[in-house]
C-alpha cells in the first residue's frame, strides 16, 4: 500500500480542499455581478487552471507542489458587493490582478512590498473580511433552523472525531439537506459550460477588487504556501510559481475565474510525511491532486445547478463553517503585536473598518481597513522607532532572503 499512499493523500487533500470552499468561492463570485451560470463557468475555470497548474509544477520540479484557488480572495469577493461597472469590470480587476502576480515572479521587489506590510494589518484586513460570511451560520439557524441545524451537528461531531473532514461532512449533508428539501432541476446540461466575458477597465474595480484581491492573494496564501514548504524542506520555484499562478489567473479571468496561487493550509499534506515517509517520494501526492481538481471541474456544474434552489443562508451555512479557521488564525496573527495601545490599534482599526462593509466612493471596506491600519500605524509610531528603522535591516528583506525571493 506504500506505492499508493501519495496518490490517497493527494486525492484526500484535493476532496477536503474542493468541499470546504466551494460555496465561498460560489457567493463571491455572484456577489460581484456573476450570473449563476458565470459563477459555475468561473469555478470551472479555477479548477481546471488549479490542476494543470499544480501538475505543470509538480512534474516538473518533483516536488509535492499544489495550488489552490484564493479562498481569502472569494471572501473579499463577498464583502466587496457589486461592483461598478458589474461583472465585466470585476473581470477587469481578475486580470490586473493575475498580472500584479505575474510582475511579482518578474520583479522580486514586489515581493519585498508585499512583506514590507506589517503582517498584523494584512490578517486583521483578512478577518474582518471573512467576519461577515463566519455570521452566515448563525444566521442561517435563525432563519432556516431545521435545514442549518442537522449541518452544524454533523461539522460539530467531526471537528471532535475527524477535524480535517469536518466542512465537506457539513457539505454533504447540505448537499443532501436541499436535494429533500428544495426541488433542484437537474434536466439541464449538466458538463461544464465555459462563458466568457469581456472584461472592462474600471479604477474603482481596481482599488476596490484588485488591490485587496492581490494583497490578501500574496499574504494570506502565496507567503505562508512558501513558508508551509520551506518547513518541509522543499525549496519552492518562486519565480515560476509566482509565473504559473499568474498566467493561470489570466487565462482563468474571462471565464470567470479570480485568482489561483500556492496553496498553504491544503499544502502541508502532500509535502508532510503523511503522504510518504520518504520526502523524494512525496511528489506523486501533487500530482493526483492536480488530476483531481480536472475531474472535479466536469462535476461543478451538476453541483451548482443542485444547490442553485436552495436558499442563500443555507449555502451561506457551510460557506461560513469553512472559513472559521482562517477567521481564528486571522484574528490571533493581527493581535499578535505589542500588547500596548500603539502596538494593537492599527492591527483593531483595520479589523474594524473592513468589518464595517463600508464601501465609499465606490470602493470597498477592504481597502480602505487597509488603508485606515497603515495611517493609525504611522500616527501612533513613536519617533524613536523611526530612527531605528533608519539603521536596522528591514523585516521584509530579511522575510525575502529566508523565501527565497531575492533581487
Amino acid at each position: 500500500m506504500e506505492p499508493r499512499k501519495p496518490i490517497h493523500a493527494g486525492l484526500n487533500i484535493a476532496l477536503v480542499g474542493y468541499t470546504s470552499a466551494f460555496a465561498v468561492v460560489i457567493a463571491g463570485l455572484q456577489a460581484v455581478g456573476a450570473t449563476p451560470t458565470q459563477a459555475t463557468s468561473g469555478l470551472a475555470a479555477l479548477c481546471v487552471t488549479v490542476g494543470l497548474g499544480t501538475l505543470w509544477l509538480s512534474l516538473r520540479h518533483r516536488i509535492p507542489i499544489t495550488l489552490a484557488w484564493s479562498t481569502p480572495g472569494a471572501a473579499v469577493l463577498v464583502s466587496t458587493g457589486g461592483v461598478h461597472g458589474g461583472w465585466p469590470a470585476a473581470i477587469g480587476a481578475f486580470l490586473l490582478a493575475g498580472a500584479l502576480v505575474m510582475l511579482t515572479g518578474i520583479w522580486p521587489r514586489m515581493g519585498a512590498l508585499i512583506t514590507a506590510i506589517p503582517a498584523p494589518i494584512a490578517q486583521a484586513m483578512l478577518a474582518g473580511v471573512v467576519l461577515q460570511l463566519c455570521l452566515s451560520p448563525v444566521r442561517g439557524l435563525a432563519s432556516h433552523p431545521w435545514q442549518v441545524t442537522p449541518i452544524l451537528l454533523t461539522w460539530l461531531v467531526f471537528a471532535r472525531f475527524a477535524t480535517r473532514w469536518a466542512v465537506p461532512a457539513a457539505f454533504v449533508v447540505t448537499l443532501a439537506v436541499i436535494a429533500l428539501s428544495h426541488h433542484a432541476d437537474l434536466s439541464g446540461p449538466l458538463l461544464p459550460h465555459p462563458v466568457w466575458t469581456t472584461a472592462r477597465l474600471s479604477w474603482v474595480a481596481v482599488a476596490g477588487v484588485t488591490v485587496p484581491l492581490y494583497l490578501v492573494t500574496m499574504a494570506a496564501q502565496n507567503v505562508p504556501g512558501v513558508a508551509i514548504m520551506v518547513s518541509y524542506g522543499y525549496r519552492v520555484p518562486w519565480r515560476e510559481s509566482m509565473t504559473v499562478t499568474g498566467l493561470g489567473t489570466l487565462a482563468g479571468a474571462p471565464f470567470g475565474g479570480h485568482a489561483i496561487n500556492l496553496a498553504a493550509i491544503s499544502a502541508a499534506v502532500p509535502a508532510s510525511p503523511e503522504a510518504h515517509c520518504d520526502p523524494a517520494r512525496r511528489w506523486p501526492a501533487a500530482t493526483a491532486f492536480g488530476a483531481a481538481y480536472l475531474v472535479l471541474a466536469a462535476l461543478t456544474t451538476a453541483l451548482t445547478t443542485l444547490v442553485a434552489g436552495a436558499p442563500s443562508e443555507v449555502i451561506g451555512a457551510v460557506a461560513g463553517l469553512g472559513l472559521l479557521s482562517t477567521l481564528g488564525s486571522s484574528l490571533a496573527a493581527a493581535m499578535s503585536g505589542s500588547a500596548d495601545l500603539a502596538g494593537r490599534a492599527p492591527a483593531a482599526i483595520t479589523f474594524v473598518v473592513a468589518a464595517s462593509g463600508l464601501s465609499l466612493a465606490g470602493i470597498s471596506a477592504a481597502f480602505w481597513a487597509l488603508a485606515a491600519g497603515l495611517v493609525v500605524q504611522a500616527a501612533l509610531r513613536p519617533a524613536r522607532n523611526l530612527n531605528a528603522e533608519n539603521t536596522s535591516p528591514r523585516p521584509a528583506d530579511a522575510e525575502n532572503a529566508a523565501l527565497g525571493i531575492h533581487d
